[in-house]
């Protein structure tokens, strides 16, 4: 996890750093956009939801803003329905578990020759809210913890492209450690 963390932080800092001088805020370097994602997440729980269902499909939103020339800020939130979970020992038994996120990413991307993919790397703040209830008994936590990803992206022409993200959060609660995600959708930059 922390190559994973590292190498994120890596790419992100090297796009970053490639043109520290554009760092002006004309009206040429920003571009916002807007998104929409798929998002696959591998939970691991602990606690009394250690027998939650650990895999959650979810959306998210997300607006962001070209800051610099291969730099971006992405503001996001996530939503990941309620799962439920009937334990084998008892069927009336269950558990219900559910978690939405909101935050802050920041990208660093790095075109791949003249293809159109890029390379992309993220770092990011984001708070999540997580509730869990075992047999009608609840805990809700909210809880900022941090993520990481590492994928690629395609431009299919100056507004359009495509994302594929690898994403490990931390959250460090006992009923929500942390999750591994897949995640793959759209923007359009304006």
């Amino acid at each position: 996890m922390k190559k994973i963390c590292l190498l994120a932080a890596a790419v992100s800092l090297f796009a970053l750093n490639a043109n520290a001088s554009d760092w002006k805020m004309s009206h040429s370097d920003i571009r916002p956009y807007i998104g929409a994602d798929y998002i696959f997440s591998h939970a691991k729980h602990g606690g009394y939801a250690k027998q939650a269902k650990k895999d959650y499909n979810s959306w998210s939103i997300n607006v962001g803003t070209e800051i610099a020339k291969y730099t971006d800020l992405e503001l996001f939130y996530q939503y990941a329905g309620e799962r439920k979970t009937h334990l084998s020992s008892n069927p009336s038994d269950k558990i219900k578990s559910k978690f939405n996120a909101w935050g802050l990413d920041m990208y660093g991307r790095m075109p791949i020759m003249c293809s159109g993919f890029n390379a992309l790397g993220s770092l990011g703040l984001a708070n999540y809210d997580i509730k869990i209830k075992n047999n009608g008994q609840g805990k809700n936590k909210e809880r900022i913890g941090y993520r990481a990803g590492l994928g690629f992206s395609y431009d299919f022409n100056p507004n359009v492209s495509f994302r594929v993200m690898g994403r490990y959060s931390y959250v460090g609660v006992k009923t929500l450690d942390h999750l591994m995600e897949v995640t793959a959708g759209l923007r359009y930059t304006f």
